[in-house]
């Protein structure tokens, strides 16, 4: 409600004691007459339009007329300056009583010309003036008790307003056409002011220039009032100040400036002058202090019991208050928000026997509105009928403005109908509160629709409605729609108030327009409106952001030349800008001004000067108040001494630690506590947790709450949950009662830590101490609490129990509650919540929708989104960028990438930019897909939008080309990352190492893992797995064994994989004793050997030679009494059969029979690899009878039979050994292989190798010449498998170069690594094979394990050499006697062509395969005359070239020789 301006009395003054002047010809001096009634006149002034632009953000209203506030009761009104009839005519004589000193015969002289007014008698009788029919004499007594006044001063009123610009007042009071008494003239001056004040003041100053005019205290009341409502303040202050001596002493008069100064909520200034009556002797009234209540409240908040104050002052001054004392109290309280204050106003006022009206009852509405209690307002109004009243239209409005703060529009629209139902109909200010509520909402293009309806229906939209309307648009920075509606507010003629322009000039500064900003302040000042508080801080605000600190100044100068001092906050500012530019005067002055203008103590300076970063000087200042008396302010000490320690200033730190010392004794447990908060607030939490850790233990330290508020705050903030509750118990022990914020946050922690149970009981511990705890964001962390621990029916409950204390629950917490309902997947019941938050009110959020999605995807119907996303579309809701990347993250999860790219597309189609982490889930899903073009075409993307790499990003390069083996890439990333200036890190640094112990460069991984550990990066166990296994496939020993025992060193545990790992390299570098040695470290560090190491050892003793020791090993497994499997038999087996001992190997298959143990698959792959290096035909024959009798048969089968269903034999066995485990498949096909190449059976060996492809067995991708793929990779083949795949790569390229397509690349790349399969080299194998042919394949220069060929050498090749004549696998008619295949020096070769690779590469060494073919093709005879002629070829050459080596040094010497000789000539 809105409250007056102050009740002003304008009593008729005593008179002037023959102070006044003397009238020339003799006329006595002029008295002032009463009005009729001979009693004061009180006239209650009331600014509608000031208080609206005081409040324009709040809620308040218009004093309206009873016809406005009562429609339904059809009232009259009644104009209070109606014209009345007068029944007595007034006779105006020349003697003393006329106010005017000339006499009617002069103004029947004026009269008689041309200018003189023609108006008939009765019209004389009427405006006073007298008839020349009539008595020309008027007394005293008969003027005084005229009743025609209201019609003299209206008849002036008008004659002054129909005035021209170009005409004066002065002429129209000099014809003086009627007579007016000083009240009438008093009436006139306000009448007229009320239009104009301007022409109110020539009134004054023509008074003022008379000289039979006297100066009373009535007339300057009046003129003081209209420049008040003018807001004329200056110009007031300067017509008080110069009449103050004569009739300025008054009630009247000080009332007056007092409510000039109010309206400006300048308390400061009414309270002197309240002073001020009293020292001179004028006791102030109940308008004085009713109007000093009025300025406080317009000043800012009332303050904690300020009202009761107000009360009881005016109690001792004998002053009684009366009902528009409370009503003004009880709306600034209104204003402010403050219910309690209200209620105590309101208790005070009932106990006083002050009865409440209805401005009381409005008043106390809106204040239950302003203080969110909708319900308690809406009680309210349901009861005034029973307490006598009816409601007005300002009830209504104040109950629209309780539902519209919340956010209810279905009640806003229901009050709405109920009020026109009524008959009251949506005026201004109702309209003015829905677009209020629709800008806070967000909903600003509905707020423009009702402003547009406004103005279509016929409605002038007031300054309330533009102001509520710009000030909604800039907070919502939708400053350009701000900038129209005052376009549009300056066309209509509605003149901008002190609001509408700060509203415009903070949506500016908000949007960062400052400039803009700037020229609204200008055209602020150049409209004649003053800046008030707001208005100030804003434009300060917007100087220290543009870091124009002069600026800043000169603005501060003239804010507090206007009585305005900044709040504390922006003296931070201040301080802070200043600071920084070094500003030291300017900063002085500032302390200064809080110091001596804002009555601050040095404690609070000091703080200020903390906050704003001014450390030096802050302690300065802390100092001086130390040494002046003042109380140890600990918070600025810590403050400063944080920051001396976070600027690593530790000897001014401890220099002011010392000071405290000497001011406060006794303080060492202070200091500790002093230590503890520095450490905290330089971020150094461990270190602050240690320091309390060892305080406690002492038993000595008790904390105090802000120690213990700041530790747990930190902890909060660093997730040391556990810390804070540890922390938060020590609090409660030693009895320090924790405070309202630090039961919040605790509460909140034990939400986060999933203890909500708790935190429920915390709460109900706090409010047991009269703590109320009652804030939305703890319902919000309850309910989140439940939705993790997936315990839905508590978390409903939660959102129950709101729903029961308002009609409308927060957004926040529904929105909770369906992220609650998203973690379990429970999408229905989302739905539910969402819909009613449709019904219910509020509207969804993004967060909201985003929910429901999240829900879907937990419960993977990833396809339903689409729908969910039509639906919410079809509903009105815009999808966000969010939610967009939400669906995506799920598709990219769920590894769909036609979807993932489909999403991706459609958000650039409708203009959503990718973000970083967008580009990052792309990246990664094409990565993990091995996608490595769209990988590389998605990081050129990310660089053309503008965006770096980050080190993310850069390790999913890493991995992936660490993945596809493109090592030479993989360096590239690194050195991008290098370049980038990044720290690797410990993903980084592992991809790297992983990526060296695969291309076989142990060293540089090992080197790297130096580095990294230099770094302060632990490397996992994996890693050291890697190098191990890295150093063992190079037959590192030392390397290996280095790694080994350091982590045996440093304490790690390992598991039984590094064991393994290490015995298999004992084994593979022949160091069998070390494998029995491991194997009791790896008892006594507690690692159990199974039965998988005890199969090591034994292949570590057969693969030493050593069958027999393998053996005894398993007899003390069958000593020992387990109950043994095929495995240990197995790897006896292997070792007699890789020994020769052929007949022992078959005698332990009985024995493992004799003992009912069936052979599997591993012993049949062990007797058909020893069968595929059998010398002979008979001993290979013997171990593939062996295993037949055993139960596989299909072996010699193949051997000797020749029949179509071994096909489907073969495939079906093949289909029982695929689950198998130890890829039993895979090594049975590879020993088939070698089996039937070394006999010679290679057509077979063909049909077996293809259906092993068919049966994912073997790569698909081996070779795909049909598939433009030229290259081949044959790892991880056997000797005999990577044969026959190698003739059917030649036959399809063969094919391939014939026919012309497809077009090979310019070289073709054969992979076969460098690893040995059963002891024999891939490498070596396939190269021995091409090399007999002659091919053009050569070993690569810069990658070992790769054979390279140029294309068009292949090609020639293939279609001319002899060797590819037919490149066609056949069998052998009969079985070979002897193995066509001899195992030398690791790898396999034609047996018929050792004897000339021995002497070929004895002789020559390593020689091109071209030559190594023609050589091996020659007799031995003709190939020794080849070679000797070869070898001295060799020799003369190299002499040629010794002999050329020597001439040309000899002649370079002779050159150098000449030249010094010439250079010593000259």
């Amino acid at each position: 409600m809105a409250c007056t301006g102050g009740v002003i009395p304008i009593a008729t003054p005593r008179p002037l004691n023959g102070k006044s002047k003397i009238r020339k010809r003799g006329c006595a001096p002029c008295y002032y007459c009463s009005s009729a009634t001979n009693s004061s006149i009180t006239t209650t002034t009331t600014d509608t339009s000031e208080g609206t632009k005081e409040t324009s953000k709040k809620f308040s209203y218009s004093r309206a007329s009873p016809s406005v506030r009562w429609p339904h009761r059809k009232i009259t009104d009644t104009n209070h300056h109606s014209q009345f009839t007068v029944s007595t005519p007034t006779v105006v004589g020349d003697d003393d009583n006329a106010i005017f000193p000339r006499g009617i015969d002069e103004i029947d002289e004026e009269g008689e010309g041309d200018s003189a007014v023609n108006v008939s008698d009765e019209t004389l009788e009427v405006l006073g003036r007298p008839s020349r029919t009539r008595a020309k004499k008027m007394t005293k007594l008969a003027l005084k008790r005229a009743n025609d006044w209201r019609q003299r001063v209206q008849f002036l009123t008008d004659r002054i307003l129909q005035l021209n610009s170009d005409e004066f007042v002065a002429d129209v009071l000099d014809e003086r056409m009627v007579l007016m008494t000083p009240t009438d003239f008093c009436f006139v001056v306000k009448l007229v002011g009320q239009s104009s004040w301007q022409r109110a003041m020539e009134i004054y100053e023509w008074l003022n220039l008379r000289q039979w005019y006297a100066p009373n205290a009535r007339m300057l009341a009046t003129i003081l009032s209209v420049l008040g409502k003018a807001n004329q303040e200056a110009l007031a202050v300067e017509i008080y100040t110069r009449a103050e001596l004569g009739a300025g002493n008054t009630v009247q008069v000080y009332n007056a400036m007092m409510g000039v100064y109010a309206r400006n909520g300048r308390f400061t200034k009414v309270q002197e002058l309240l002073d001020l009556m009293r020292t001179r002797g004028c006791e102030p009234d109940l308008v004085s202090f009713n109007t000093l209540i009025n300025a406080h409240s317009k000043s800012g908040s009332l303050g904690s019991n300020s009202a009761l104050e107000f009360l009881s002052e005016m109690r001792r001054s004998g002053i009684r208050p009366d009902i528009i004392t409370y009503n003004t109290l009880i709306s600034a309280c209104s204003r402010d928000s403050n219910l309690e204050e209200a209620a105590k106003v309101f208790v005070h006022m009932e106990a006083n026997k002050c009865q409440p009206d209805l401005w009381t009852y409005n008043a106390m509405l809106s204040v239950y509105g302003r203080c969110g209690q909708s319900s308690e307002a809406e009680q309210l109004f349901r009861e005034l009928g029973s307490k006598g009243f009816f409601p007005d239209a300002v009830t209504y409005n104040s109950l629209v403005y309780a539902f519209a703060r919340e956010g209810n529009i279905d009640k806003v629209k229901e009050i709405c109908d109920e009020m026109v139902k009524m008959g009251f109909g949506e005026n201004e200010m109702t309209l003015n509160t829905i677009i209020h509520m629709y800008g806070k909402q967000g909903q600003h293009d509905l707020a423009l629709k009702l402003y547009r309806d406004m103005k279509s229906s016929g409605r002038d939209p007031d300054v309330v409605t533009y102001t509520v309307l710009i000030d909604s648009l800039g907070k919502a920075n939708k400053i350009s729609e701000a900038a129209i509606v005052m376009s549009e507010m300056l066309n209509a003629g509605v003149k901008p108030t002190l609001r509408t322009y700060s509203a415009l000039i903070c949506g500016y500064a908000k949007a960062g327009k400052r400039l803009e900003a700037v020229e609204t302040y200008a055209c602020m000042l150049s409209s004649g409106i003053k800046p008030d508080h707001l208005a100030y801080t804003v434009m300060l605000d917007i100087h220290l952001r543009s870091n124009e600190p002069k600026k800043a100044m000169s603005l501060y100068h003239k804010m507090v030349c206007d009585g305005f001092t900044p709040d504390l906050s922006l003296y931070e500012a201040m301080l802070r800008d200043f600071g920084k530019e070094n500003m030291e005067e300017c900063v002085h002055m500032l302390v200064k001004d809080m110091e001596e203008l804002c009555d601050l103590s040095r404690q609070i300076i000091s703080s200020v000067l903390v906050k704003a970063e001014c450390y030096d000087y802050a302690a300065k200042v802390f100092r001086s108040a130390i040494l002046q008396g003042y109380d140890l302010d600990r918070e600025n000490l810590l403050s400063i001494l944080s920051s001396y320690s976070s600027a690593g200033r530790h000897s001014e730190a401890l220099e002011l630690l010392d000071f405290w010392k000497e001011n406060a004794v006794g303080s060492d447990q202070l200091i500790t506590e002093v230590l503890i908060v520095i450490l905290c607030n330089s971020h150094q939490l461990e270190a602050a947790l240690n320091e309390y850790n060892k305080s406690t233990k002492l038993g000595l330290f008790s904390g105090t709450l802000a120690m213990y508020e700041l530790l747990i705050k930190c902890c909060d903030e660093s997730e040391l949950f556990s810390e804070a509750s540890q922390l938060f118990s020590d609090m409660s022990f030693i009895g320090v009662d924790p405070s309202d914020d630090l039961y919040r946050t605790m509460v909140h922690i034990y939400c986060k830590m999933g203890f909500p149970e708790t935190a429920a009981c915390l709460i109900h511990q706090a409010e047991a101490k009269g703590i109320k705890i009652d804030d939305i964001s703890i319902y919000v962390g309850f309910i989140e609490a439940y939705g993790k621990l997936k315990l839905l029916e508590e978390a409903e409950s939660v959102v129950g129990s709101l729903r029961q204390k308002a009609s409308i629950v927060d957004r926040k917490a529904w929105n909770a509650l369906i992220q609650a309902y998203a973690v379990s997947g429970s999408y229905e019941k989302a739905r539910a919540a969402f819909n009613t938050m449709m019904r219910d009110g509020p509207s969804p959020t993004v967060e909201s929708i985003d929910g429901l999605l999240q829900a879907l995807i937990v419960d993977g119907r990833l396809k339903e989104l689409y729908v969910v996303i039509q639906e919410l579309q079809d509903m009105g809701f815009k999808i966000s960028k969010g939610s967009i990347t939400l669906m995506l993250e799920a598709f990219a999860q769920a590894g769909d990438l036609f979807e993932v790219q489909k999403i991706y597309h459609g958000m650039k189609a409708a203009g959503y930019f990718p973000t970083m982490h967008l580009y990052r889930v792309m990246i990664g899903l094409f990565s993990r897909n091995k996608r490595v073009q769209d990988v590389e075409a998605m990081v050129y993307e990310l660089a053309e939008a503008g965006f770096k790499p980050d080190l993310s990003i850069y390790n999913i390069l890493l991995k992936l080309y660490t993945k596809i083996e493109d090592f030479r890439k993989t360096a590239q990333v690194y050195q991008q990352i290098q370049e980038a200036g990044l720290n690797p890190d410990d993903d980084t640094y592992s991809t790297l190492i992983l990526m060296y112990c695969r291309d076989c460069r142990p060293e540089e991984g090992l080197l790297l893992m130096h580095e990294m550990r230099g770094r302060g990066l632990a490397p996992k166990l994996c890693i050291y797995k890697s190098l191990i296994a890295a150093f063992a496939k190079q037959k590192m020993l030392k390397e290996a064994e280095e790694i080994f025992q350091k982590l045996q060193l440093e304490g790690h545990k390992l598991d039984r994989s590094f064991y393994h790992l290490m015995m298999k390299l004992y084994r593979s570098c022949g160091k069998h004793s070390s494998a029995e040695e491991l194997l009791v470290t790896m008892k006594e560090a507690g690692v159990e050997p199974n039965s998988h190491t005890m199969h090591l050892l034994m292949i570590s003793y057969g693969s030493s030679g050593n069958p027999e020791e393998a053996e005894k090993v398993l007899d003390n497994l069958k000593s020992s009494g387990e109950n043994l499997s095929t495995l240990p038999y197995s790897s006896v087996i292997n070792a007699y059969l890789k020994n020769g001992d052929y007949n022992v190997g078959v005698e332990k298959l009985l024995e493992m029979k004799r003992e009912g143990l069936e052979a599997d698959h591993r012993i049949w792959t062990y007797f058909i690899r020893a069968a595929s290096l059998c010398p002979s035909k008979t001993e290979a024959m013997i171990l593939l009878n062996a295993i037949a009798n055993a139960g596989c048969d299909i072996p010699i089968r193949l051997m000797t039979e020749n029949s179509v269903s071994l096909v489907a034999e073969v495939d079906q066995y093949l289909v029982k050994l695929e689950p198998l485990e130890d890829d039993a498949a895979f090594n049975f096909v590879n020993g088939l292989e070698d089996l039937l190449w070394a006999f010679e059976l290679r057509a077979t060996a063909s049909w077996v190798f293809q259906l092993a492809v068919k049966r994912n067995i073997y790569r698909h991708d081996l070779f795909r010449v049909a598939e433009k793929d030229w290259g081949a990779d044959f790892r991880k083949l056997s000797a005999g498998a990577a044969l026959v795949g190698l003739t059917l790569w030649l036959d399809h390229m063969q094919d391939a170069s014939l026919e012309g397509y497809p077009e090979s690349p310019k070289s073709v790349v054969l992979i076969t690594g460098m690893s040995e399969y059963n002891q024999v080299s891939l490498n070596s194998t396939l190269k021995v094979f091409l090399w007999e042919m002659g091919s053009p394949f050569l070993p690569c220069k810069t990658r070992t394990g790769l054979l390279v060929a140029k294309a068009h050498s292949l090609r020639m090749w293939l279609k001319d050499s002899p060797f590819c004549l037919d490149l066609e696998l056949k069998n052998s008619a009969t079985l070979p006697e002897k193995n066509s295949m001899q195992l030398i020096e690791g790898f396999f070769m034609r047996r018929g062509l050792v004897p000339a690779f021995k002497d070929i590469t004895k002789r020559l060494g390593l020689v091109r395969p071209r030559k190594f073919a023609r050589l091996a093709l020659l007799s031995d005879e003709k190939r020794d005359r080849t070679i000797l002629a070869d070898i001295k070829g060799r020799k003369e050459k190299l002499a040629k070239l010794k002999k050329f080596e020597a001439t040309r040094i000899q002649s370079l010497k002779n050159k150098f020789r000449y030249t010094r000789r010439d250079t010593v000539k000259h």
